[in-house]
């Protein structure tokens, strides 16, 4: 088993000043296999390895390894990698990360976040929480349940063992009466790269068999398609909570309180901070969805472009994305309303200072006479 939990933590992460306080190397830490080309662009994270030994103790599943890794990305994301080598039926994988563990461990969510959290505190003091400052760290996770020696073909496997299959990796209990229609939907869509391999992805997590245990890349694509759909999530958010500012600064602007002869009342100096600020959330905004598109058109028509994009689509961040843009678009939309009438009290302003100043002097002349 490999359990992906990603945290979005904030805005970004100094990796050099992270690597002070934590000790770690820079990469993913995976050999690429298969075909993987050498232009696909990957995230440098920072790579820390939690490892600890800890001592035997009874369990309901039997834990033959146990690693953690932490990955702590610039864009302010914490991914923990646990990876679990167990001793367990089809049936007892259900449901196994709300499992007491051997060595001790109570279950495998809380596990992950006390070790997320001992990480979180000691990388602190080199996190941008700009824009983020009253955000709850939103999460992602993701389950990659892999399997090496079946005693069989991955596809005789499959069907030897369908409904127990679709009911681990669709989050359903074991033996839950699932539609045969639903059994077929879920395990559509298989990938295979050889005779030996098969990979099936599902929202929350996936199944992969290879005798030859060659899927370190797939489990890479894995973490980064999850990556980019907690980003998009994070900042549709974040937009959310700007706009809501906006309704309220609005509210304020076009009220009696707000207003004064029936013109708009707004300090030059807020609204410039209000526009710059969305001027760099729109650039954040920009980078992130760069680099959701980019990554598909890099991988481009090899094996792991194709399990990409039906991660993507699983997962439907084209949507994601068209609803961050249309909020970004949205806010960009509001202040440029605020700043064109602000503009045009100053040039009234402006007109009436004109006035004054020509009529002062004919004024003066006249009384001089």
């Amino acid at each position: 088993m490999v359990f992906l939990t990603l945290y979005d933590v904030g805005r970004s992460i100094d990796t050099k000043a992270a690597a002070a306080l934590v000790p770690g190397t820079q990469g993913m830490g995976v050999i690429r296999r298969r075909d993987t080309p050498h232009s696909l662009s990957m995230p440098t994270p920072l790579c820390v390895d939690l490892r600890a030994g800890m001592p035997p103790a009874p369990g309901d599943v039997m834990l033959e390894d146990l690693s953690v890794t932490a990955r702590i990305y610039e864009d302010g994301v914490i991914s923990m990698v646990v990876r679990l080598d167990v001793a367990a039926t089809l049936e007892e994988l259900h449901g196994i990360e709300h499992k007491r563990l051997e060595n001790g461990i109570r279950d495998l969510e809380s596990y992950v976040d006390d070790r997320f959290r001992a990480v979180f505190d000691l990388v602190k003091p080199a996190i941008s929480f700009d824009h983020y400052e009253t955000m709850v760290a939103d999460r992602e996770t993701y389950t990659a349940y892999c399997f090496a020696d079946v005693g069989a073909s991955p596809q005789e496997f499959v069907l030897a063992n369908t409904r127990a299959l679709s009911t681990l990796i669709s989050g359903e209990p074991f033996g839950a009466p699932l539609h045969d229609s639903q059994i077929r939907k879920t395990l559509s869509d298989p990938f295979s790269y050889a005779d030996r391999d098969l990979a099936i992805f599902d929202m929350d997590a996936c199944l992969i068999i290879d005798a030859d245990r060659d899927y370190e890349d797939v489990l890479l694509i894995c973490e980064l398609a999850n990556y980019q759909f907690l980003e998009l999530r994070s900042l549709d958010r974040l937009l959310d909570r700007w706009l809501d500012e906006a309704e309220d600064d609005l509210r304020f602007f076009y009220s009696k309180r707000g207003r004064k002869d029936g013109r708009l009342k707004v300090r030059s100096g807020a609204l410039k901070k209000k526009v710059a600020g969305i001027q760099g959330l729109r650039l954040d905004a920009l980078f992130i969805l760069e680099n959701v598109e980019n990554s598909s058109k890099i991988i481009g028509d090899y094996f792991l472009g194709q399990a990409f994009e039906q991660l993507c689509g699983i997962f439907n961040t084209p949507e994601w994305t068209r609803s961050v843009e249309r909020r970004i678009d949205a806010l960009q939309d509001i202040y440029d309303i605020v700043k064109g009438e602000r503009n045009e009290q100053n040039m009234l302003t402006l007109e009436i200072i004109f006035i004054v100043v020509c009529i002062i002097p004919i004024i003066q002349f006249m009384l001089a006479k």
